[in-house]
């Protein structure tokens, strides 16, 4: 009996041994990324469509300049039901902010300004500003002066003391109301913004603002062309990013995914105008595709080149990618630079990824993230007014736990 149970022993332990071997090939690896552990991720997805969380999404990740994942989930239009794809077009919201910085990056390569130049050299309107002392008081409230003016530096940061109008208080939402207005362009609403009070001390706090809109005329200002045909001509046709624009032609037109509103199912009854625009919103307002907006991340990971073309140096994309908020973005371990969150204590952040990830997102559930030191990007897009930025942590979760080298 001894020697027949080696042997039944011997052949359990080859068995095994063989089932280990064809899971590994079973395994593929890409750049050093585990496709059967990317499928947490896709099972995730799948699990917020199918509750009615997120109509469909695409995803794009790659790393070390491979393509290691693009998938096209759920539908893209609740109406016709029509299939997800990935080349279907998105309202990317904030998602906007990181292009319209870039843009203004370039201008200061070129020697228009210094980031320390006070905002009032360029926009006299800004000289005088006063900061709101209450902010349920509203625009009219009480002010008083400003402890040292708004620096260009301020509006990349957003330390100047801009609102978004997102908050719940009477100014919030009296700069809501300035934002939702029907002006003809970016300068006019400018314009109506710089006659109201700051909330803050420009450098005494971060706040989601209205700055990258003040980026925009400035852009204006010092290219002598509209943001609009600055982003064609520096950034979108050199990267090849055909379908992002601020207006769609009809074909275009045809591929943007439709809005979700807040109940499952629903339909946005506003949906944001896809032609005939004039505001060159740096806050917001651009579409585009995974595949668009992965050659602008894919050129911000190569130190600023993108098929030998080079758009921004090395340099001015750590510079940007550094934390300028000090303690006052409010996310632990994590600072905002100039367009994007940073993380510089990951530890502190309880997720998984590395020190020196950049990052940002749209309202609609537009989230993307690079990583410098592991070479990765991901871009996860969907449309759902439901915003939650659950969605970017799970991102960072689902995709760094695939990283098998």
């Amino acid at each position: 009996m001894k020697p027949i149970s080696l042997i039944f022993a011997t052949l359990f332990v080859l068995h095994s041994s063989l089932g280990i071997s064809q899971a590994q090939v079973s395994d593929k690896v890409i750049a050093g990324m585990s496709l059967n552990h990317l499928k947490h991720y896709e099972n995730y997805v799948k699990r917020e469509i199918s509750s009615g969380k997120i109509p469909g999404a695409v995803t794009f990740i790659t790393r070390k300049g491979e393509t290691v994942y693009k998938s096209a989930i759920g539908i893209s239009n609740s109406t016709n039901k029509s299939e997800m794809k990935t080349d279907n077009i998105f309202y990317i919201q904030s998602m906007t902010k990181p292009i319209i910085t870039t843009a203004f990056m370039i201008l200061f390569e070129e020697g228009h300004f210094l980031l320390t130049d006070s905002l009032s050299k360029y926009l006299p309107a800004a000289k005088d500003l006063q900061v709101l002392k209450n902010q349920e008081d509203g625009i009219g409230g009480e002010t008083v002066a400003m402890k040292r003016e708004i620096r260009l530096a301020d509006l990349l940061s957003h330390t100047a003391g801009f609102s978004h109008g997102l908050g719940q208080t009477k100014y919030e939402k009296e700069i809501y109301a300035i934002l939702s207005k029907s002006h003809k362009t970016i300068q006019e609403r400018v314009d109506e913004l710089l006659s109201a009070p700051l909330l803050g001390q420009p450098g005494e706090q971060w706040a989601y603002s209205i700055a990258p809109d003040i980026l925009s005329v400035l852009i204006e200002k010092f290219s002598g062309q509209s943001t609009n045909q600055f982003l064609t001509d520096r950034i979108f046709k050199p990267l090849g990013m055909k379908d992002t624009g601020y207006n769609l032609t009809k074909e275009q037109q045809s591929r943007v995914v439709q809005v979700q509103g807040e109940d499952p199912g629903g339909v946005l009854t506003t949906h944001p105008k896809m032609e005939g625009n004039t505001v060159w919103s740096g806050v917001n307002a651009l579409y585009s595709t995974a595949d668009d907006y992965m050659h602008f991340c894919q050129m911000l990971l190569n130190g600023g080149n993108w098929n030998g073309k080079q758009l921004l140096s090395r340099k001015t994309i750590e510079l940007m990618t550094l934390n300028h908020s000090g303690d006052f973005f409010g996310s632990s371990g994590e600072g905002f630079g100039y367009g994007f969150a940073v993380v510089n204590n990951l530890s502190a952040t309880n997720n998984l990824g590395s020190n020196g990830v950049y990052y940002w997102a749209g309202a609609f559930n537009t989230h993307f993230f690079i990583d410098p030191n592991e070479k990765l990007i991901s871009i996860f897009l969907t449309q759902t007014s439901a915003f939650d930025f659950y969605y970017h942590n799970k991102l960072r979760q689902l995709v760094y736990q695939a990283i098998v080298d």
